[in-house]
């Protein structure tokens, strides 16, 4: 049976703050794809890194293949790799709507670059990991290709388990980490560092070895941890991940890739990092959503799910599936509501045309279930609801809520649980 939806929900949402420890096992399922948090191109995390003392590769970025042709020449490199830069992973054995096969390229001579990027950019690549029709690349990365004699992995991290940045390394890198894990647990390395006193040398040190540095490498190793510990520190991340930490046959550590995640409550301090965000790749029901301070994923089912808290939104799309139906969505609402974020919702999830019944499943801690109500009795008036609404409000003001909803005279279906949420909504699919 293919994993419920929740579960591929959980793979989306693995990567944001304070996720699990990061070793503990998964279950399989498919790949979603949502830029609603922050995510910032290639060029963009290395040139944090370059710009905090951490060694990267030398690069530049194009807008136009006569800047990639006049980049190649200015590195004056022994080889260049040539990278276009959209958000989705798989660029190496993606293909263009130019018929250019792959986005990641090697060659020796700059004329090359340029030929290339011609049939990179203004065209659309497509990856397992992006819509069909491709996205579209406005930016390529040259850069110096460098040699890899040894790659091991690096990630700091946000780990509730510790509860604050943990490192965790392994001297087997350029693979899925959760890979080694699960098959040489011996190989995985942590380092739990006390936030307040920071990340001591003994420790950046110990995890260089672990990693197989030697000599003057394992130096230079222990530095880059400690820079990019700082890094972590500096601009809120939850977690920076590393693969491959490398060695060059020159005798370099040099972080090849690296993925960033940040901690969306800091925008209000990071607002130069947050300013980089590119939503042009987002859906735009996405970004219509994030307007109202919503998050929303999309799915391929025809029940839309409304919920609060991302938890909830996963259990919720798992019953729905369990249930016999297929979510199409699911939005969060998260903690502080207003009436105006409840309409909004229902018009994003409305004008969906694959929608065809709404599941309401709302937990009143810090919600209010009566402004709840009223946002939802607000909107089918306005919006003319032309779909099945099944509501399962509960905590605080539930009474008042239902009582709202009840002398409404809307033909709004109330549950008393999430299993009876479930099933009213599949059945009312099923009716149609």
């Amino acid at each position: 049976m293919a994993a419920p939806v929740g579960a591929q929900a959980r793979k989306l949402l693995r990567d944001l703050a304070l996720r699990p420890p990061l070793l503990a096992a998964r279950s399989q399922v498919v790949q979603l794809t949502s830029r609603r948090w922050l995510n910032l191109q290639e060029y963009q995390s290395k040139k944090l890194m370059s710009d905090n003392g951490v060694k990267v590769q030398r690069f530049f970025v194009a807008d136009t293949a006569n800047e990639a042709l006049e980049a190649a020449k200015r590195l004056n490199a022994k080889e260049i790799v040539l990278k276009a830069q959209i958000l989705a992973g798989g660029r190496g054995k993606g293909v263009f709507s130019s018929g250019l096969k792959g986005g990641v390229h090697l060659t020796k001579d700059p004329k090359v670059v340029g030929q290339l990027a011609k049939q990179m950019i203004g065209y659309n690549l497509a990856t397992k990991q992006t819509p069909k029709e491709g996205v579209k690349v406005k930016k390529v990365m040259v850069a110096e290709a460098l040699d890899i004699s040894r790659e091991t992995y690096l990630a700091i991290l946000m780990d509730r388990s510790c509860n604050g940045p943990v490192l965790v390394g392994s001297p087997q890198g350029g693979v899925d980490i959760e890979e080694v894990a699960a098959s040489n647990p011996e190989l995985i390395f942590k380092e739990q560092i006390d936030i307040i006193e920071g990340i001591k040398d003994s420790q950046a040190q110990r995890m260089a070895e672990n990693l197989g540095f030697l000599g003057p490498l394992k130096n230079q190793a222990a530095d880059q941890i400690k820079k990019l510990y700082n890094l972590f520190l500096k601009i809120d991340a939850t977690q920076v991940e590393v693969n491959p930490f490398g060695e060059t046959p020159e005798g370099q550590v040099v972080c090849f890739d690296a993925k960033i995640n940040f901690d969306d409550n800091a925008e209000f301090r990071q607002k130069d990092i947050f300013a980089m965000d590119d939503k042009s790749e987002n859906e735009p029901i996405e970004n219509e959503a994030a307007r109202y301070d919503l998050k929303y994923i999309g799915l391929d089912g025809n029940i839309a799910c409304f919920v609060n808290g991302a938890g909830l939104a996963m259990a919720t799309c798992d019953i729905i599936f369990l249930n016999g139906g297929k979510p199409a969505n699911f939005l969060d609402l998260g903690g502080g509501v207003k009436e105006s974020q409840v309409y909004q919702a229902f018009k994003l999830l409305t004008a969906d045309p694959k929608v065809e019944a709404i599941l309401v499943n709302i937990f009143g801690g810090i919600v209010n279930c009566a402004i709840i109500a009223n946002g939802i009795t607000k909107a089918c008036r306005e919006l003319e609801l032309k779909v099945p609404l099944v509501v399962r409000l509960e905590g605080t003001n539930v009474h008042e809520a239902q009582n709202i909803l009840s002398n409404s005279g809307l033909p709004i279906t109330s549950a008393v649980d999430l299993e009876d949420a479930a099933k009213k909504a599949v059945a009312s699919v099923a009716k149609k």
